[in-house]
């Protein structure tokens, strides 16, 4: 039987080196790329906008803003199975321009709907968009790329989402400062940004290489062969949920440690955030390109240690007081940082490469679950960690997710096409001139040669002799 589609484009060696027009391509032309970037402005100007919009706008309380963003959350973990059975049905393009949609539609409720009606909508709207929503790029880029252009591609629209989100939250900070109306000035800005991106999203021509399937399977179908990978990505997906706890630890541990605790001024807690932010924009794609080369399992075991060491770091930086243990939190955080740029960089690009073509949407799917269940159980644990002691936190995390490392480098599934050096390494280099330099050496001893002579080397085998090989 011939081989699919996919599994010859994934086991197709790579190129040397990526280019700037490979990564435009995978890009989709730049115009996914424009997409994904306005959508990360967006996300940035939403994350401190709407609790503030509830409060100063909608008349909400803050309690009750809190409530509605997380049933926003949960109706939008409920929706994951079904965008994920929408993408193996060939729904890729269609669903991330529908999210897209969904995101501008909430706001556009919550400036025509005032009160607390209008923000619930927002939420759940927005709850939706922000859980589909990477279940549907994934799609996308599962087929505008192949092999370990993929963890280049998605390692770029992460830089370009933390750009976006950077963006985003100056730009809100701006609006907020100019009150009711610049805020809803903003809001429609968004609603406009979110809409251009869909439109973008709708133009980028796919190849249709993730809907190819074996010739006598149905669509969605599982096949037995298939069972062993899908059982080592179940285990995957239990395993990363402690590693999902890493993208809370910036946002509520450390500020809770660094001011309650340490007694630290805030502005560490927003420096320390706002240099992750620039080291993702600068080292995530360098450092995804030069890990590509390894299996992603050993990459994404090799990040829940070093996470697992980053947070024994804090536990022993955040023994100190004031300014000093502060300095001590931030250049540990150097060291989390590297472990979540590796994280991210490769869980995706794995669950990708890993899944059958005919399931990849709902196995996609799956994985989104198990990000969106453990940031869920994140803050609860973190804060309830923390009102006990700093070592109820960091102790169970760092040992949880050293033992998710452990159970991904043993059990998940292997790269289908991991990518081979494309030439000799060093030492078959120099083995071979070895060998090449002693097979002239004979030649020449044959010809009735007794010495190296350079020149005569030089122009007939253009090789430069080793005077040892003539002892």
């Amino acid at each position: 039987m011939p081989p699919t589609t996919v599994s010859t484009a994934i086991a197709a060696p790579p190129p040397t080196r990526l280019t700037a027009l490979r990564l435009l391509r995978g890009l989709g032309g730049g115009r996914y790329a424009g997409a994904a970037l306005v959508s990360a402005l967006g996300g940035g100007l939403m994350r401190p906008f709407l609790l503030l919009y509830a409060v100063t706008i909608s008349g909400i309380s803050a309690g009750l803003a809190g409530l509605a963003l997380s049933v926003g959350f949960l109706v939008g973990l409920a929706v994951v199975p079904l965008a994920g059975r929408w993408v193996d049905r060939g729904a890729r393009r269609v669903l991330m321009a529908t999210t897209l949609s969904l995101r501008a539609s909430g706001l556009l409720a919550l400036l025509l709907l005032p009160g607390p009606d209008g923000f619930v909508c927002c939420c759940v709207l927005q709850g939706i968009g922000n859980q589909a929503g990477p279940i549907g790029q994934a799609a996308v880029v599962s087929d505008l790329s192949v092999g370990y252009e993929r963890d280049a591609v998605l390692a770029a629209l992460r830089s370009l989402g933390n750009a976006g989100l950077g963006a985003g939250a100056l730009l809100a900070t701006v609006a907020v400062g100019s009150g009711a109306v610049g805020m809803r000035w903003l809001a429609v800005g968004t609603a406009a940004g979110y809409l251009i991106s869909a439109a973008l999203v709708s133009t980028v021509r796919l190849a249709g290489a993730s809907t190819a399937r074996r010739p006598e399977s149905p669509r969605g179908a599982v096949q037995d062969a298939d069972r062993p990978v899908l059982r080592r990505l179940t285990l995957m997906n239990l395993a990363n949920l402690p590693f999902a706890f890493c993208f809370d630890v910036l946002e509520v541990a450390l500020p809770v440690v660094l001011v309650t605790r340490m007694h630290a001024a805030p502005a560490w807690s927003s420096g320390i955030f706002v240099a992750n932010t620039v080291m993702v924009i600068l080292v995530q794609l360098p450092v995804v390109l030069w890990m590509s080369r390894r299996p992603r399992r050993h990459v994404f075991a090799l990040s829940g240690w070093v996470l697992a060491a980053s947070y024994l770091g804090f536990l022993l930086a955040g023994t100190g007081h004031g300014n000093t243990g502060a300095g001590a939190v931030a250049l540990v955080s150097v060291l989390y940082n590297l472990g979540e740029i590796l994280y991210t960089g490769v869980g995706t690009a794995l669950v990708i490469d890993a899944a059958p073509p005919q399931l990849r949407g709902r196995v996609i799917a799956r994985w989104q679950l198990s990000l969106g269940i453990g940031r869920a159980l994140a803050p609860l644990t973190i804060t309830a960690a923390l009102s006990v002691t700093a070592a109820a936190l960091w102790l169970p995390l760092a040992a949880a997710t050293a033992l998710g490392a452990s159970l991904i480098v043993l059990h998940a599934p292997t790269d289908t096409g991991h990518p081979r050096r494309p030439g000799p390494t060093r030492r078959e280099r120099r083995n071979r001139a070895a060998l090449e330099r002693a097979e002239t050496a004979r030649t020449l001893r044959r010809d009735g040669y007794r010495g190296p002579d350079q020149a005569v080397i030089q122009a007939l085998y253009g090789l430069r002799p080793n005077p040892r090989s003539w002892e």
